[in-house]
């Protein structure tokens, strides 16, 4: 399915990852990856709730972290059920999965997966980790209670994704969404490089605060991934930190 990678972060429950297993293999996904699963991903009571998926499940990938699991991805969507989500835009499925399928610009054809991420079963994803995705889809779930079950939620989107590539590959499709070219927009720990270089300088240059620097940068990242930075951009902007910081030191008394 489109190169599809469902990424699951520090999941607790045997049971949900088994789950997991048999839907990615339902739903033809090519990858499962597990960061620092909080269990034993193949105990048995994983491998018997994988059923058919076992093979999905026995061959999952093992992360320290979001960033890592995701570093070869060239587009990832995020799924959050929690309220206190800060600032961060929350897009419906489709919107968000239309986009994960749509195809990149001619001028930008970037081999790797697109990753699907959720969170742990108790506390979903931080923060920090929904800003190191592209785009962050909620579920339509009730406003009293909209938290879902881990392969619940899973089900419900690798559904919505079957379905949007169903008809992305419909040549009658009347969708003008899936006719947009839409540019990739830079991996995640090159912007996460670039905007540890910006926070070095601008504590540096007495710009930001050791105290509040995290909470605006996070800030500065929201605004990156809203204009779908690319790769050559966040070059760019490197650069010119570099030279600034460069600048600075060559020119201090």
């Amino acid at each position: 399915m489109n190169n599809v990678v469902v990424v699951l972060v520090e999941p607790a429950g045997p049971l949900n990852i088994g789950s997991v297993a048999r839907l990615c293999a339902n739903f033809n996904v090519d990858e499962l990856r597990l960061v620092a699963p909080r269990c034993d991903h193949l105990s048995e009571p994983s491998l018997q709730m994988a059923v058919h998926g076992r093979t999905m499940l026995q061959s999952a990938k093992l992360y320290p972290n979001l960033l890592s699991a995701i570093g070869d991805c060239r587009r990832s969507v995020a799924s959050c059920g929690r309220i206190d989500h800060g600032t961060i835009p929350l897009h419906t499925p489709a919107d968000a999965l239309s986009w994960l399928l749509a195809r990149p610009t001619p001028a930008q054809p970037q081999p790797g997966p697109i990753a699907v991420v959720f969170g742990r079963e108790d506390r979903g994803l931080s923060n920090d980790e929904l800003r190191l995705c592209q785009r962050v889809l909620t579920l339509h779930s009730g406003s009293d209670y909209p938290s879902l079950n881990l392969s619940h939620s899973v089900g419900i989107v690798l559904h919505d994704l079957a379905r949007l590539g169903t008809t992305l590959n419909t040549p009658q499709s009347a969708d003008p969404t899936f006719e947009m070219a839409w540019p990739d927009p830079a991996a995640a720990p090159a912007l996460t490089d670039l905007l540890d270089d910006a926070t070095d300088l601008l504590l540096e240059a007495g710009f930001l605060l050791q105290h509040t620097a995290h909470a605006r940068m996070g800030k500065v990242r929201d605004l990156l991934q809203r204009a779908t930075v690319r790769t050559e951009e966040v070059a760019l902007i490197r650069g010119m930190v570099r030279q600034l910081r460069w600048a600075i030191r060559a020119h201090r008394p």
